[in-house]
């Protein structure tokens, strides 16, 4: 429940207050902000200095060719984000609702729940809920974790590292990730009986870029069997260019289980006969604990949920 005695919302903070915050450490510099948002110089020096003056504290370092926020200024542009984010999302659902439509949701997924989970749970949504509008985003949990603490997702499919903030954050655990070998049909490998690592070792890889969960874990793996990491690499995450890159080559793609299993149902590629001994950690539902789901992102996780039930064989509770 919001608290309407606070001592920092009885001091009348400004919307504009929020936008300047966020356009100065996006411009880095007064002027460029002020040009922004439509206003004065000294208009903008006064908005900031006003905001400094009723919390105490400087919010952005002034320097010879330029602004950068202080730890103080990184906090409040942070929360500026997610206020305004908020406020944006308020204004197109009550545009969604007057128009007669029931809203919108944004859904953002890793690759593998992403091409697996998320169309049929979509699809649930949207024979009941046809003129619910879905953005649907796919990236690494990095960048969807970066963007729901900005306010700009409503659900994420995806997993939770050391490294991310879990501040009211509620993670549900969906299915772990085995990672499989796939190849272009009538690969030499295909007709080697019992497969090992050392069978691999020789061959180009198509792997995911340096500083990811899974390319460490590649590493890792011939590291376990005494033997050097593939030196021959090509490193991406654009699965289409790996699929084509497969197809015309003998390199091999390292991928997760349900991708290769889909691409090989269409014949596009072949899984080798190896289980790798490296997995991605689990990936889950994410929603957030401390702001209120819309009807429509409600709609779209009850969906998501019992997609997910029937999929990955998970009770997942009903409720938000």
């Amino acid at each position: 429940m919001v608290n309407y005695s606070h001592w920092f919302i009885r001091a009348r903070l400004k919307t504009r207050q929020l936008l300047l915050l966020v356009a100065l450490d996006e411009e880095g510099n007064i002027h460029r902000a002020a040009e922004v948002l439509a206003m004065t110089q000294p208009a903008a020096s006064k908005l900031l200095k006003d905001l400094e003056d009723v919390l105490g504290v400087p919010l952005f370092e002034r320097l010879p060719r330029g602004m950068r926020p202080t730890a103080y200024g990184e906090a409040m542009v942070r929360h500026a984000r997610t206020a305004l984010s908020s406020l944006n999302q308020a204004h197109d659902e009550v545009q969604e609702l007057k128009a007669g439509r029931f809203g919108q949701v944004s859904v953002g997924a890793i690759t593998t729940p992403g091409m697996m989970l998320l169309p049929p749970a979509i699809a649930r949504m949207k024979q009941a809920h046809p003129a619910l509008r879905v953005s649907l985003q796919i990236e690494t949990s990095d960048v969807l974790m970066e963007r729901m603490a900005q306010g700009r997702m409503d659900i994420l499919v995806a997993r939770l590292f050391a490294q991310h903030d879990k501040t009211a954050i509620r993670f549900e655990a969906l299915a772990e990730e085995p990672v499989v070998a796939m190849v272009r049909p009538g690969h030499p490998l295909l007709a080697v009986d019992k497969l090992t690592l050392r069978d691999l070792n020789a061959w180009g890889w198509i792997v995911p870029p340096e500083g990811s969960v899974l390319r460490h874990r590649f590493d890792l793996m011939f590291r376990e069997e005494s033997l050097e990491a593939p030196a021959n690499l090509i490193e991406t995450a654009a699965l289409l260019f790996v699929t084509k890159m497969i197809a015309q080559s003998d390199m091999i793609g390292l991928v997760a289980g349900d991708v290769g299993r889909y691409y090989e149902s269409h014949h596009l590629v072949a899984v080798l006969p190896i289980e790798l001994p490296c997995r991605m950690d689990a990936f889950g539902l994410i929603t957030r604990t401390d702001r209120p789901l819309s009807p429509a992102a409600r709609v779209m996780l009850a969906a998501i949920r019992a997609t997910a039930a029937e999929s990955y064989g998970v009770a997942l509770e009903a409720g938000v």
